[in-house]
């Protein structure tokens, strides 16, 4: 696992390194216990929840008829990966801690997306209990395998002592086998079928030992793949890229390779120059699946490196992408992660999941409009009758409301734990959804009882009701604003002596460091004789923090607060913001005196 752990925390993230070293792996201390084993009796309802996103490019860009909006899927739904059976596509992302872990969406047409489920829905398949936010699954690829009908899902899963795995099923619909370990160091795995029936695996490397040159030099592998087994065949490991596409000028962070096969010849695209400011998309072809690989004279194929800084409607880190051939079978289309930063460069929605036509016309493929500055919509591909985003089940994008009561019997998909399935700490009923609180705050490296939702705008409102009267000043419920365990606001209902308090809490790490820092920011006596409606109101980096009692009136707490802690140039690591309704039996958080 040496060289595992050593490439994906330099690889993918040009943001506060060390910071992410020092949370990889962790040791979970006595006091951070498991958590189906400590649930507390004293458990709030939360109700009536509200998340209303209110961009202005939104507003500003209104749809056409035979127009859709990119991203495809807002908020943290990085690396993505897209496969197809017949009229089916299928596509997956990256979700580390999250669980359950890896989301994957079914559609027709590219444009209206449907989540059928996760692929990773079992313990046996995911172990994330004790590890930072950003460990768990990384660069997950789907893959269709024509030669024998099932469908393949393979990852990284930097946790529970997997390393590199592969799951199985004929039907993604009806869940997936758990994990086969793969044999082999890296990350970034991907597979590649052959119209003959011969398989092979792809990966990111380190340079064989002593030869690596500088920092972010790294290569990719190719084996070949026994699909009887499920197993590397041992000795057949061999470079096909040493560094990238020209290693005289030191490219960095080669990976999340893929291989696919036109017109009898062999194209190999992969991500350079790392997740960051100097992200993109580059392509090699061969007539060999295991080489050599020439890389085309126009590289990179996707970009929006070159750009000013301040630019309106800014799409960036465009890059880790995977091809399709389209609905009307001529057209070849691509996904791939980028982001759009606030005013002020923050990354707090995270790496999204876009999507852009591909033209092959030539000998190699270039993204549409993927070399300018990307603008919010574009059109749909031809024959898609209608934009059905936000409709009859299909995935929203755009400004968009999505309401949940909780009556409903099953939790929607949208709804994530943190290293811990969500079934063991909440409940529904016709009262709503009821948190048993864990013995573990949302600072540990532990698994916590909150149900988190993807902030998928820069600017939005999350509210809910909550009904909960803490025993002790141990008790803590409400809602948090986390973009790690180290990076987070709490705003929560606690007790002090005879008295109910509502505070406003920020946790910051240190640089290089495991420790935090945390500031009460304000704090106040609360009466609880009827449930409390919680929001948090964000514009842009300006977040705000309210509460009211009469379900009317909102009063703000601990006026506008910074945005900073909860985006990737801050805090580092992978994720973007996570919205929650949280509760604690170990809470620290004391407010003060009044």
């Amino acid at each position: 696992m040496k060289n595992i752990k050593y490439q994906s925390l330099k690889s993918r993230t040009g943001i506060l390194l060390a910071v992410f070293m020092s949370l990889l792996f962790v040791t979970v201390t006595n006091a951070q216990v498991k958590s189906k084993d400590k649930a507390s009796s004293n458990s709030p309802v939360f109700t009536n929840f509200v998340y209303q996103g209110n961009d202005q490019i939104y507003a500003g860009n209104p749809l056409k008829a035979d127009e859709f909006y990119n991203p495809i899927l807002q908020g943290c739904y990085p690396d993505p990966s897209i496969t197809r059976k017949g009229d089916d596509f299928y596509l997956v992302c990256s979700t580390f801690a999250m669980f359950p872990g890896v989301p994957i969406f079914q559609s027709k047409d590219l444009v209206n997306w449907k989540q059928i489920g996760h692929v990773l829905d079992r313990v046996s398949q995911l172990e994330v209990h004790d590890c930072g936010i950003s460990a768990g699954i990384y660069a997950p690829q789907i893959l269709y395998n024509k030669n024998n009908d099932t469908f393949y899902m393979i990852t990284t899963e930097f946790s529970g002592g997997f390393g590199n795995i592969v799951v199985k099923t004929k039907d993604p619909l009806k869940g997936w086998s758990d994990p086969i370990k793969l044999n082999f160091n890296g990350i970034d795995p991907s597979l590649f079928f052959d119209d003959n029936g011969k398989a092979y695996i792809i990966h990111n490397d380190a340079p064989d030992k002593g030869k690596e040159l500088y920092n972010g030099h790294r290569v990719i592998k190719i084996w070949e793949y026994d699909v009887e087994t499920d197993k590397i065949i041992p000795g057949t490991d061999k470079i096909i890229v040493d560094g990238g596409v020209d290693l005289s000028k030191k490219p960095i962070w080669i990976e999340a390779p893929h291989i696919y096969k036109k017109d009898g010849r062999y194209f190999l695209m992969c991500a350079e120059g790392g997740t960051g400011g100097w992200h993109s998309e580059v392509i090699f072809v061969s007539d060999n699946p295991k080489g050599p690989y020439t890389p085309a004279p126009n590289n990179p194929i996707l970009t929006q490196r070159y750009f000013a800084k301040d630019r309106a409607n800014k799409v960036d880190w465009a890059g880790h992408a995977d091809l399709v051939l389209g609905p009307d079978n001529k057209k070849y289309y691509g996904v791939f992660l980028a982001v759009r930063p606030n005013e002020k460069q923050r990354v707090n929605t995270g790496r999204e999941t876009f999507i852009l036509p591909v033209d092959w016309s030539g000998e190699f493929p270039v993204f549409e409009n993927g070399l300018i500055p990307m603008e919010p919509k574009q059109k749909m591909p031809k024959g898609v009758a209608e934009n059905k985003t936000g409709k009859d089940g299909f995935f929203p994008n755009g400004n968009f409301t999505f309401a949940d009561d909780f009556t409903s019997g099953k939790l929607d998909y949208r709804w994530i734990g943190l290293r811990v399935p969500r079934e063991e700490f909440i409940s529904t009923s016709k009262n709503g959804l009821q948190i048993k609180p864990f013995a573990a705050n949302i600072k540990q490296f532990a698994p916590t009882s909150t149900l988190f939702y993807r902030q998928m705008h820069n600017s939005f409102s999350y509210a809910v009701t909550l009904n909960y009267k803490p025993e002790s000043e141990k008790d803590l419920a409400g809602i948090v604003a986390l973009q790690s365990e180290r990076f987070n606001y709490v705003f929560g209902i606690t007790k002090k002596g005879a008295d109910y308090y509502l505070l406003l809490e920020r946790t910051q790490g240190k640089f290089r460091s495991r420790e935090v820092t945390s500031t009460i920011l304000a704090s106040t006596k609360i009466d609880l004789s009827k449930p409390v409606r919680l929001q948090i109101l964000a514009k842009g980096d300006d977040y705000q923090f309210s509460y009211s009692i009469n379900g009317t009136d909102l009063v703000n707490l601990g006026g506008t607060v910074s945005g900073d802690i909860l985006s990737t140039d801050v805090a580092g690591g992978f994720t973007g913001c996570l919205i929650g309704l949280y509760a604690t039996s170990a809470n620290d958080a004391i407010p003060a005196e009044q």
